[in-house]
């Protein structure tokens, strides 16, 4: 397939926007990216109710709490890169007029999640207790720990489902059912949380039976509007399995290098000469406030997979490469507003979060050195999301892994260990980390070559 060479120059680069209908385009990017920062406000929502509802039982119950879901995040990342193949597979099928192949591709994906949730939902409660065990955490959080485990394993089945039907409905056109019921799933999360944990004889037990429960409604909601996307007979398809695998592997190892990342930052200001408790605290609040910043970025990311996986589908490459480019300065846009908005007041939401003087000062300093590498955050997440949805996963892991590996850490520990500069040093390595990964993701997704498409698929 031919792929038309990148002209550069600014000139050159404005006539082929004008070429396109950049209205057209933007509409096109703001239907599929409002609904999905809904989806994952959301989600936000529920973590956020899960911590509070934490806290007020006890510390003892609000650290489990945050030890478990992480492992519980763990659990899901197979769901997550399953469903980033099944969006790159599904959304060119259902552009490209191929039924039949499409209802093969939306059967086999939901039928491999559902049996992939339902392994890890018997590995979750049959061995918790040999995962929790040996851990080096204190000794008085382990017998709530295992209970918890269990009961959120119990619903992962239900929450695989949930993430993979999620994924079909917004290939295919149907992102605002997918709105729908995330938007019950999150009423009925937050109510059960509060009814259960504080009037009924669950307890503490309550925040993951919500969780459970919540996504089991959710999944019956979103099977049955997956259901109406298979037109005619349909059958499992190993191939599309295949594909699916390929595309979405590289997706949860940068989910896994990531997490490991983050622990190794903490690792690293476990090593400041002082406060080192205080900024770690500080880093822990100004990652959470920052995490208002990703919601939008990375729904534009999801929507921009989307929207260049359909336009492929219909064959249509510079359209294709072009709305990506837009998606991404729209989603920029928006994130520039919010980076506004949290710096203006980032005193007042750090007291809100921190009322330790040193720990409030540091965070507030995170807010103001982090906030200047957000634009060229989402940037970078964006256009990687337009080559997620053409099925170009691995030169993306490949890049985001390398700014933090090979960029963030090594700064951030040679700032720490050996220069003793203090945290703000460690700030400033991730934003250079976050400078090198958008100019690695530009510089790839400018290039065209991932235009090429999914082998099969073409």
């Amino acid at each position: 397939m031919h792929i038309e060479r990148v002209t550069t120059g600014a000139d050159s680069a404005w006539r082929r926007f004008k070429e396109g209908n950049i209205a057209c385009f933007a509409q096109r990017s703001w239907r599929v990216a409002w609904p999905m920062t809904l989806i994952m406000f959301f989600d936000f929502l529920i973590g956020l109710t899960d911590v509070f509802v934490a806290g007020r039982i006890g510390r003892d119950i609000q650290a489990a709490y945050g030890f478990v879901i992480q492992m519980y995040m763990v659990s899901i990342i197979v769901a997550n890169a399953l469903t980033v193949g099944t969006v790159s597979v599904v959304s060119r099928l259902f552009t490209s007029g191929r039924q039949r192949e499409l209802n093969d591709a939306v059967f086999s994906s939901v039928a491999a999640s559902g049996a992939a949730g339902a392994v890890v939902a018997v590995l979750g409660i049959l061995f918790s207790p040999d995962l929790i065990r040996p851990l080096n955490i204190p000794p008085q959080l382990k017998p709530f720990c295992i209970p918890l485990i269990r009961i959120y394993s119990a619903g992962l089945l239900f929450e695989y489902l949930l993430i993979a039907c999620n994924g079909v409905l917004r290939s295919c056109d149907m992102i605002n059912k997918s709105l729908r019921t995330m938007a019950v799933v999150c009423c009925l999360n937050v109510g059960l949380n509060l009814l259960l944990v504080f009037e009924s004889p669950l307890g503490y037990r309550g925040i993951a039976f919500a969780t459970a429960t919540a996504a089991f409604v959710g999944c019956l909601m979103n099977v049955r509007y997956a259901k109406s996307i298979v037109k005619g007979a349909r059958s499992f398809s190993r191939s599309v399995i295949r594909m699916i695998a390929k595309i979405g592997w590289p997706m949860g190892a940068l989910q896994v290098l990531w997490q490991l990342g983050a622990m190794a930052l903490f690792l690293v200001l476990s090593d400041l000469a002082v406060n080192r408790i205080e900024v770690i605290a500080a880093f822990t609040a100004g990652l959470r406030i920052e995490s208002a910043i990703f919601l939008p970025a990375f729904a534009f990311n999801m929507a921009n997979a989307v929207i260049v996986g359909n336009l492929l589908g219909e064959k249509k490459q510079e359209e294709a490469y072009r709305s990506g480019l837009i998606t991404a300065l729209i989603g920029v846009s928006v994130v520039v507003v919010l980076v506004i908005v949290v710096v203006s007041n980032a005193r007042w939401i750090t007291s809100l979060l921190a009322s330790n003087p040193i720990v409030a000062r540091e965070s507030v300093r995170y807010i103001y050195i982090a906030m200047i590498s957000e634009p060229f955050m989402a940037w970078g997440i964006i256009l990687g999301g337009g080559m997620s949805g053409a099925g170009d996963t691995r030169s993306v892991m490949v890049r985001v892994a390398a700014s933090i590996w090979f960029v963030r850490l090594p700064l951030a520990y040679l700032f720490v260990v050996h220069f003793n500069l203090g945290p703000a040093a460690v700030w400033w390595s991730m934003n250079t980390s976050q400078f090198v990964q958008s100019f690695l993701l530009y510089r790839r997704y400018s290039r065209k070559q991932w235009l090429s498409g999914i082998g099969g698929l073409s």
